[in-house]
């Protein structure tokens, strides 16, 4: 069962049972508010759909939840209601996906009841969407306090316009890691990888439990470790992994995981190689950046470095399981702000490309830097981690000529190995 937003000092509510959502009501946890509305059944036919795609796109600008089986009554008190729960979850999924413009995805649980399991309740988890504000009837919605409302165009522009400045504004932070390369610029002789994620309505100290107390160093070993090797199976091999960052360090916004290469405030090491520096930095507002070293090398040639593709696409895929295991711990469902950048790219080829170790034929990426940003919501990162990866390294890979080589890892398909 998804947790439920109900308000800052209530982050996360998880119902299970009946009794879980009696209790709820009976204590005034739950009630009808921005985030969350009730209704005591949904009606059929043509007009309730298009009513209920109303009430499903008033929540795509915040996120919220709409429980099925729950209604006000006189007294200003709020009742259970069980109804029946054949084919419901499956109307409500065809409403979002077919009514809204753009379409609206949406989770859909249910609890039975405790009486008759064919009936009970049906809680739809709308995650703020990126697409946001949704159009029914040629009708931009929002929500207020406890109802539905028509956005007014000034509103529908303000949003639309916040939502093209956080990419913007994402691709500045991305600038501002390059401006923290670690490694001294005469020192510089590879492709560096950056990585970034950054909640769009995130709480201050969100994962503040995670990176301070006497035992964060073990906490977010134990975190990382859970969300990398979590991830479904994939068969892409590369060095060095995000893993090997081990070493703890304190930083300004929160915490960190290093390589050996990297001292304790983040300089490389003057005995150590520039292509093994690994850092993930997670910060106390839910930020969360990853810097590595050896986006390119040398291989038997020593007059030309390749670019490991396979790398970057590893380590995207990295970031998504990281933001989700973040999401997860902060019991935020909101949209996120993701950040693929490198440099020191200039005329290399991909090593994709190679004859034995030697990268032989295959286009020279033209400029010194890649940049690419994308706002995706939870619900994508759930479901459509290849196609989130598409939208950070795509634009990467068809300029490297390798985009083919790396088209199940981008579109959710069965994933083939490759190792470097």
């Amino acid at each position: 069962m998804r947790s439920i937003y109900l308000s800052v000092d209530t982050p996360r509510w998880t119902p299970r049972t009946e009794s879980d959502l009696q209790s709820a009501l009976d204590q005034g946890l739950l009630s009808e508010s921005h985030y969350t509305d009730f209704k005591r059944g949904l009606t059929t036919g043509k007009s309730a759909n298009r009513e209920l795609a109303r009430d499903l796109a008033s929540f795509g600008i915040d996120g919220g939840t709409l429980v099925v089986g729950v209604e006000e009554n006189r007294d200003g008190s709020f009742g259970l209601y069980p109804g029946p729960l054949h084919g419901l979850a499956e109307r409500v999924e065809q409403v979002a996906l077919t009514i809204p413009d753009p379409p609206l995805p949406v989770y859909t649980e249910m609890i039975p009841s405790d009486a008759d399991p064919d009936v009970g309740y049906l809680f739809v988890h709308v995650p703020p969407s990126p697409a946001a504000p949704h159009m029914v009837d040629h009708r931009y919605f929002g929500r207020g306090d406890k109802t539905k409302h028509h956005l007014a165009d000034a509103e529908v522009r303000r949003l639309h316009n916040l939502r093209r400045l956080s990419e913007t504004d994402t691709l500045a932070l991305l600038d501002a890691e390059f401006d923290r390369d670690p490694v001294p610029v005469e020192r510089r002789s590879q492709a560096h990888l950056f990585l970034l994620a950054e909640p769009i309505n995130g709480r201050p100290e969100m994962l503040l439990s995670l990176v301070s107390g006497r035992e964060w160093p073990q906490r977010m070993l134990l975190f990382t470790r859970g969300a990398i090797l979590n991830q479904p199976t994939s068969n892409l091999r590369f060095a060095p992994e995000l893993l090997s960052a081990t070493a703890t360090a304190r930083r300004a916004a929160g915490a960190a995981l290093t390589s050996y290469d990297l001292t304790a405030d983040r300089r490389l090491r003057d005995d150590s190689h520039d292509e093994d520096a690994v850092e993930l930095e997670i910060h106390e507002d839910g930020g969360i950046r990853i810097f590595m070293s050896r986006l390119s090398d040398r291989m038997t040639n020593p007059d030309e470095q390749v670019v490991f593709d396979a790398g970057a696409v590893m380590y995207a895929r990295h970031l998504i399981a990281l933001v989700l295991a973040a999401a997860d711990q902060a019991g935020y469902v909101g949209n996120w702000a993701l950040a693929v950048g490198a440099t020191n790219l200039r005329g290399r080829r991909s090593y994709e490309y190679r004859n034995g170790w030697d990268a032989t034929d295959g286009p020279r990426f033209g400029e010194d830097t890649y940049r690419k940003a994308a706002v995706v919501s939870h619900a994508q990162l759930l479901a459509t981690p290849g196609q989130v990866t598409g939208q950070l390294l795509a634009r990467l890979l068809r300029a490297l000529g390798t985009d083919d080589k790396f088209a199940p890892f981008l579109t959710d398909a069965t994933e083939s190995a490759t190792s470097t």
